[in-house]
């Protein structure tokens, strides 16, 4: 098996994994709306190729917290179900978090479980002082520090580079 960057002639197979795993309903999440409309960083968007089919992706997507300050929104990582135990998502996980400290990228957030991310250095109190623009489960709004200190002094509304807070309704707020 092998990591690599995901290319558009994997892009199908991706979109795929990413259905099975999170259904239909997945666009009414508040992380969908806030990825509405703007391209995953294709740099740090990796797939799982085992004899070239892939088993697994992890996407990374620009967000902006309030104030100007840039980070990143990890997610989705899903592995194929038949697949899953064999330890590809945490392989996924250090590549991405690896390129993305590499490329300079200094904040990381994701909505996920904390006992699995927490072994990639993401918790919830790195996140306490951040705001998502829709409901999300708090227990699951999580951040990482690529950069030792990044979030310090760091608080607000996270949303789209240069276009502001993604409301609940979905309509975009201009920042001011």
């Amino acid at each position: 098996m092998k990591i690599v960057s995901e290319t558009g002639s994997r892009n199908a197979a991706v979109e795929k994994l990413i259905a099975e795993a999170f259904g239909p309903d997945r666009f009414e999440k508040t992380v969908y709306r806030l990825r509405d409309g703007i391209e995953a960083e294709a740099s740090l968007s990796l797939v799982a190729l085992d004899k070239g089919e892939v088993v697994g992706t992890l996407r990374f997507w620009p967000i902006e917290i309030e104030g100007g300050v840039p980070a990143l929104l990890l997610g989705p990582l899903v592995t194929a179900p038949e697949r899953q135990g064999e330890g590809i998502g945490s392989r996924l996980m250090k590549a991405g978090l690896a390129r993305a400290a590499e490329q300079g990228h200094r904040i990381v957030v994701l909505v996920g479980d904390e006992p699995y991310y927490r072994r990639f250095g993401f918790t919830r109190a790195l996140a306490r002082r951040l705001e998502l623009p829709g409901w999300v489960d708090p227990a699951r709004f999580l951040a990482r520090e690529l950069v030792s200190g990044a979030l310090s002094g760091v608080a607000g509304m996270i949303g789209r580079p240069g276009q502001g807070a993604v409301p609940a309704d979905g309509k975009v707020r201009q920042a001011a």
